[in-house]
């Protein structure tokens, strides 16, 4: 299994960043969701914290992925109609957008309400700025908004890998996943 990507599949790094983003992504939403709707105490103090913690994990990984992706090589595209391609090039594009925005807007909120940012309490994550509650009130509200149009997004995403393996029947899909083979070509 090579660390690069090749023309014909992505390489060990771009799935395994793909793999634990799509695991964080699912999971710090449904935290987040579920986090909401707890009293307040300090258990949900350390799980506001915890789902922080890890938004700006995936913050750094986001970076890292972009950054890999200038590097790294990308597998040919399948064989589509031309709306197709650029469907899929503007649902990158804005899932890319979206997993960048929505931490960098829940960090926003956090420092207009003038909330310590840790993260994992291992160091301080310097606020974005001051303590602002109009503009908190913005950052809050564009922060569930991005989430909606990212699930809205990671429908199309996956609506898409798995009409391209049950419909297309092409490799779409299984260059993405870890143990799955290469479909032959006569499809």
């Amino acid at each position: 299994m090579s660390l690069l990507s090749t023309t014909q599949r992505w390489g060990a790094v771009a799935r395994l960043l793909h793999w634990i983003m799509a695991a964080g992504i699912i999971v710090n939403g449904a935290w987040g969701l579920w986090m909401v709707g707890i009293a307040p105490s300090m258990k949900k103090i350390n799980v506001f914290a915890l789902h922080k913690s890890i938004g700006l994990t995936l913050l750094a990984l986001a970076l890292l992925r972009l950054a890999w992706r200038l590097v790294d090589k990308h597998p040919e595209v399948e064989p589509a109609p031309r709306w197709q391609l650029l469907a899929a090039r503007l649902t990158h594009v804005g899932l890319y957008g979206l997993i960048l925005a929505i931490p960098l807007s829940g960090w926003w909120f956090n420092s207009a309400s003038g909330y310590p940012l840790q993260w994992f309490k291992h160091f301080k994550v310097p606020a974005m700025g001051g303590r602002d509650s109009d503009l908190a009130h913005i950052a809050l509200v564009a922060h569930q908004y991005l989430f909606w149009l990212l699930v809205a997004a990671l429908v199309l995403h996956i609506g898409a890998a798995l009409k391209h393996h049950f419909v297309d029947r092409d490799n779409t899909l299984t260059r993405m996943l870890p143990l799955a083979r290469r479909k032959p070509s006569s499809y």
